[in-house]
C-alpha cells in the first residue's frame, strides 16, 4: 500500500511539473494572410504580378490562335497537297505548338518568369512581416506563434491568442 501511495505521489508530482512546464510557454496566433492583404506594398506587388501574368497569357493565347489558324488552313488545303507537303505542314504545326508550350512553361512553370518575379517582388515584403513577428515575439516573450491563415494544423484557437492586429499596428497597417 505504501508503494502504491508513493507511486501515486511521484506520478502526481511529475504531472504537475509537466503541466507547469507546458503552461509556461506563451503562444500567439497571427493571420499572416490578413497582414499581407492589408499592406499596400503587397497589394501593389500583387497587382503588378497579375498585370504581368495577364499580359503573358494574352501573348500565349495569341500564339495558340495562330496555330489554330495554321491547322484550319492545313485542313482546308489538305486534299490539294502532296504527301510531302502534308507532312511538312503537319510537322510545322506540331513544332510551333511545342514552341508555344515551352514558352508557356518558361512564363508560368514552377521555376518560370512569374515565379521569379513573385520572389523578387513579394519576398522582401514577407521578410518584413516575419521580422516584425520575430521582434514582437522577442518583446512579448512568446515561445510559439502559429499562422492562422494556413490552418492545416490549427483546429481551434481562442481569440485572445490572435495577435494579428498587434503585428498590423507594428507595421502601420490599418
Amino acid at each position: 500500500m505504501k508503494k502504491l501511495l508513493a507511486g501515486l505521489a511521484i506520478s502526481a508530482t511529475l504531472m504537475l511539473t509537466l503541466v507547469g512546464q507546458t503552461t509556461a510557454q506563451s503562444t500567439a496566433i497571427i493571420n499572416i494572410a490578413d497582414v499581407l492583404e492589408n499592406m499596400q506594398d503587397y497589394k501593389n506587388a500583387q497587382a503588378q504580378l497579375d498585370k504581368l501574368a495577364e499580359q503573358w497569357q494574352q501573348e500565349i493565347n495569341a500564339e495558340f490562335e495562330k496555330i489554330k489558324a495554321m491547322y484550319n488552313k492545313y485542313n482546308a488545303e489538305e486534299v490539294l497537297l502532296s504527301e510531302t507537303e502534308r507532312k511538312a505542314r503537319e510537322d510545322a504545326i506540331v513544332q510551333r505548338e511545342k514552341e508555344v508550350r515551352e514558352m508557356q512553361k518558361l512564363r508560368f512553370g514552377p521555376e518560370g518568369d512569374l515565379f521569379q518575379k513573385r520572389q523578387q517582388l513579394v519576398e522582401p515584403i514577407q521578410d518584413k512581416v516575419y521580422n516584425a513577428i520575430q521582434e514582437y515575439a522577442a518583446l512579448h516573450n512568446i515561445d510559439i506563434i502559429l499562422d492562422k491563415s494556413s490552418s492545416a494544423g490549427l483546429i481551434y484557437s481562442n481569440d485572445k491568442y490572435d495577435k494579428t492586429e498587434d503585428i498590423k499596428r507594428k507595421l502601420n497597417i490599418k
